[in-house]
């Protein structure tokens, strides 16, 4: 523990002196006045004992002044050592003062005045002539002047700094000799012309009056300038000293005119104020940490010693006025404190001319360096006059904004700022009347030199300077970039990237401001409506060609909607291959119908040029109207709501919200979400419908067939496998169904069964970048081998993806595994597709097949596709076989391999190995 932290404790609970409280510090300070009463009273009482020539209280005095002196010296030192005990070791004196010093002075002056009183007792000189000369006691007594000043600038600081130090000592003299010159000419002038020869020794009398002068003009206007928590000491301190002063001057003149004026009573006067020295620390109580606040601060305090000098030297004109119309003796005296004066006045005002050179440089340097800031500054600086002219304008300005100095200076800087932000400029004529110190902030749009409207910052305040008119202070800063980015980002946030078209965030906050505007003016809300729009087929266009070439498309499809809308209608990129327009004007419903037929007549009229190549693609619309107390939120959900509907009817449709929509919408969610954790779970499953050869009945192929069971039922593969698509979920699931199958069909290999397995794909399976990677991966996980893999695809796929599915289904067939048209017949397929893609296999669709023998037509569609199946040296399947009658028929067509409910009905894997058993076919 450190030295420092040793001694706080004792600080702040010494034993010997505990914290005195108020009552008690109350109770001792009457305890004190009390004893100096009594004290007093019996001294003046002696004045009316008689002893010798004057009374006992003459003739003794100079002992019990000294006494009270010695007293009141031991006084304060005791309080000194004592408050330096009380007060804590750490304390800042923030206020300049230090309480404990101040005692301890004062103390020693106290007993300098005790010593000088002693030597004048002991040396029994009281004579008038041995009192005109100074003693070893006078020079004691003059010695406690010095050490009081000390002691009480420790209680009210000296001004800080030498400048404010000197002026302070010029101020006090000038005061004391207007002072000494009043007192001269009212009390020692006539002692003067009394004295005729012996004038000469007046000097050594009046050693005690002057110096007394001198302290007190010196300390009184430091009264006005002490800190709060000395206050009450600072009082106590110079009563006492002016009490002894009084005595000195009652002292002076007894010496001087023999006898003791009004029966000596200079000195129960001394008394008393050396009374006061003792009884200051009991009647101040000592405080530590408080408020350092002074008298000084405000109005004339500020100037005391000033208004004191000023104030004695009015009086001392007046009374040397009056002695010069009596035509009185001047003696010699006032002529030499007038000309003392006169020299420390001269002095003073050599200070002030050097404080004033000082002052100029000062201000020639910030001026300097004012300009030099300002020309170094990136913002224009002006000084404005109340006529809003322009006073003072920085050379920044030629820089900022193209102007000579010339240009601006000649008209008001009105001039330049922009019609409309004129009125922002009203209130700054309120910073005259106000005379507030804080600047007003202001946002303007000012001409510059090349004709151009610059967005600017500037801050203005109330510009003073002495003997100058007030004016504006403005700062200003061309803020026209940040203003552009700020535009810029703003632009970004409400707009498409890609399409340049405002987006969803901007369609949400307009559709909110139409409808609240709506309900604000009381105006009907049905003509206001959002027809959403989504492209059929992007996905696989983006997937395919690339998400670069995708966002040409969209861009190409942003511009031909946008030439079909009006002022009246908004046009934005919801998102992904959706668009939303917002209708504003009112009119029947029927027009907003025909303008999204409209719209989707416009993107499916002509092809999209992607890749040097021509895409053709449909839009599918879903239109909502809003309706009373309807919010944003509700009115464009249901216009998704419609649009989801009109995808599920089919490509290129219009459908307008009804009610029961949503409810469909929030089941199709639903499903997806029972999907996802169905794919997570583990819930799905396969089972295996053969594919049986219709000449020898053997099974030579399962086709694998996904199922799902979901709370305690098996969901139709039609119940989920559009919504799989729709959300993207058929991929993953689609690679589950191939490693499944696969793993399967792996294993009955071993066994000898020489089986294939037939897979279905959807369109965003095939199009998917990685499908075929997944592909390979699969085969060599399993150790399948790729000719007994066939996937089959849709005939769909190869009308609506074109070039885009041949290429990713050549890049499969690369693999070695085979590819089968599924549905065949249905789809309208051309020849020029089973040329492009080499096949292995179609699928003539059950439609055929169902009426088989009852249908003409059909019959011979059926027997053209086997034939050219044949022909075409690829195999032909025949799905839905259900009758017999159906098999016969395909077996006299030709037809090689069948499947269908009345060949085998899809199983589990368990029971395809019970079914061939190995070698077991099927019984046809």
């Amino acid at each position: 523990m450190t030295e420092e932290a040793n001694r706080r404790p004792r600080a702040v609970e010494p034993p010997a002196a505990p914290k005195a409280t108020p009552k008690a510090g109350t109770t001792t300070c009457l305890g004190w006045l009390a004893g100096v009463l009594v004290f007093f009273g019996v001294y003046a009482a002696t004045t009316f004992v008689p002893l010798g020539e004057y009374t006992l209280a003459v003739e003794m005095a100079e002992w019990p002044t000294s006494v009270t002196a010695g007293f009141a010296g031991l006084s304060l030192l005791v309080a000194s050592r004592r408050w330096a005990a009380t007060g804590s070791d750490h304390e800042s004196h923030a206020d300049g003062a230090d309480s404990p010093m101040a005692l301890r002075f004062l103390g020693l002056a106290a007993l300098a005045w005790c010593a000088g009183g002693f030597a004048h007792a002991s040396t029994g000189l009281f004579t008038t002539t041995s009192m005109l000369s100074l003693t070893l006691g006078d020079l004691f007594s003059l010695a406690a002047l010095p050490l009081f000043v000390v002691g009480f600038t420790r209680f009210a600081p000296w001004p800080g700094g030498v400048r404010t130090a000197t002026r302070h000592i010029t101020d006090s003299y000038v005061c004391a000799a207007a002072v000494f010159a009043i007192v001269w000419l009212l009390i020692f002038s006539p002692l003067y012309e009394e004295l005729g020869e012996g004038a000469g020794l007046l000097g050594f009398a009046l050693v005690y009056p002057v110096a007394d002068i001198v302290v007190l003009c010196l300390l009184v206007p430091l009264v006005f300038m002490s800190p709060h928590s000395t206050r009450r000491a600072v009082l106590l301190v110079i009563g006492a000293l002016i009490t002894i002063a009084a005595a000195d001057m009652l002292a002076a003149i007894t010496r001087l005119t023999g006898p003791p004026v009004a029966g000596g009573v200079e000195h129960p006067i001394r008394f008393l104020g050396l009374a006061l020295l003792a009884a200051l620390p009991w009647m101040v109580q000592h405080r530590t940490g408080t408020d350092p606040r002074r008298i000084t601060g405000r109005g004339l305090y500020r100037f005391a010693p000033e208004l004191a000098a000023v104030g004695a030297l009015a009086a001392a004109t007046v009374v040397l006025t009056v002695a010069a119309l009596r035509m009185g003796a001047i003696a010699p005296v006032l002529p030499l404190a007038a000309g003392t004066a006169v020299l420390v006045l001269l002095v003073r005002v050599l200070g002030m001319l050097e404080e004033n050179a000082t002052l100029s440089r000062m201000v020639r340097n910030r001026e300097g360096h004012f300009n030099e800031l300002a020309r170094n500054s990136g913002d224009v600086i002006l000084v404005l006059n109340q006529d809003a002219s322009v006073h003072y304008v920085s050379p920044g300005t030629v820089e900022a904004f193209g102007y000579r100095l010339d240009d601006v200076l000649a008209a008001p800087i009105t001039a330049l700022i922009h019609p409309e932000d004129l009125e922002r400029t009203d209130s700054v004529s309120g910073l005259f009347t106000e005379r507030t110190s804080q600047g007003m902030h202001l946002r303007l749009r000012v001409a510059a030199a090349d004709g151009t409207w610059r967005h600017t910052e500037s801050t203005v305040s109330l510009y003073e300077q002495p003997g100058e008119p007030d004016r504006l202070l403005v700062t200003t800063r061309d803020i026209s970039a940040q203003v552009a980015l700020q535009n810029e980002v703003r632009h970004l946030t409400f707009h498409d990237g890609v399409t340049g078209l405002p987006n969803r965030a901007y369609l949400e906050e307009r559709a909110s401001d139409v409808l609240a505007h709506r309900a604000i003016s009381e105006e009907p809300v049905d003509g206001v409506a959002v027809v959403f729009l989504d492209l059929d087929g992007f996905t696989a266009v983006n997937d395919s060609a690339g998400h670069v070439r995708g966002d040409h498309l969209l861009g190409q499809a942003a511009r031909r909607l946008r030439g079909e809308l009006d002022s009246s209608s908004t046009l934005t990129r919801w998102g992904g291959d959706e668009f939303a327009v917002l209708v504003e004007s009112t009119g029947k419903a029927q027009r907003v119908v025909d303008l999204a037929e409209r719209l989707g007549r416009v993107i499916a009229s002509e092809p999209f040029q992607v890749a040097d190549r021509d895409i053709m693609l449909t839009a599918s619309l879903g239109v909502a109207f809003a309706e009373t107390g309807m919010d944003s939120g509700e009115l464009l959900r249901n216009a998704d709501v419609a649009m989801t509907r009109a995808k599920e009817r089919g490509a290129g449709t219009v459908e307008v919200y009804a009610a029961h929509m949503h409810e469909k919408v929030i089941s199709r969610l639903e499903l997806q979400i029972h999907l996802r954790e169905a794919l997570d779970a583990g819930d799905f499953y396969l089972e295996y419908q053969p594919i049986v050869d219709l000449g020898s009945s053997q099974v030579t192929t399962v086709e694998a067939l996904v199922r799902w069971g979901h709370e305690g039922r098996t969901v139709p593969p039609e119940d989920f496998l559009g919504a799989a698509e729709e959300s993207g979920l058929i991929v993953p699931l689609g690679e589950w169904i191939l490693r499944e199958a696969c793993q399967k069909v792996a294993v009955w290999r071993v066994s000898d069964w020489d089986i294939g397995l037939s897979v279905n794909l959807s369109a965003k399976q095939v199009l998917s970048e990685r499908f075929v990677s997944t592909v390979e991966g699969v085969l060599a996980d399993t150790g399948l081998p790729a000719e007994v893999l066939t996937l089959e695809v849709d005939e769909e796929l190869l009308l609506d993806n074109g070039e885009e599915a041949v290429a990713r289904l050549s890049e499969l067939r690369a693999l070695g595994v085979q590819l089968a048209i599924d549905d065949y017949g249905m789809g309208y397929a051309s020849l020029a597709h089973l040329r492009e893609l080499s096949v292995d296999a179609i699928k003539i669709d059950p439609s055929f097949i169902a009426d088989l023998g009852r249908d003409d037509t059909v019959t011979l569609l059926t027997h053209t596709i086997i034939q050219l199946g044949r022909d075409l040296g690829v195999q032909v399947v025949a799905e839905g076989i259900e009758r017999p009658e159906q098999l016969e028929q395909l077996r006299a067509m030709g037809c090689d391999h069948g499947q269908g409910f009345l060949v085998a009905r899809p199983m589990a894997a368990s029971g395809v190995e019970a079914l061939v058993g190995g070698e077991v076919g099927v019984d046809l």
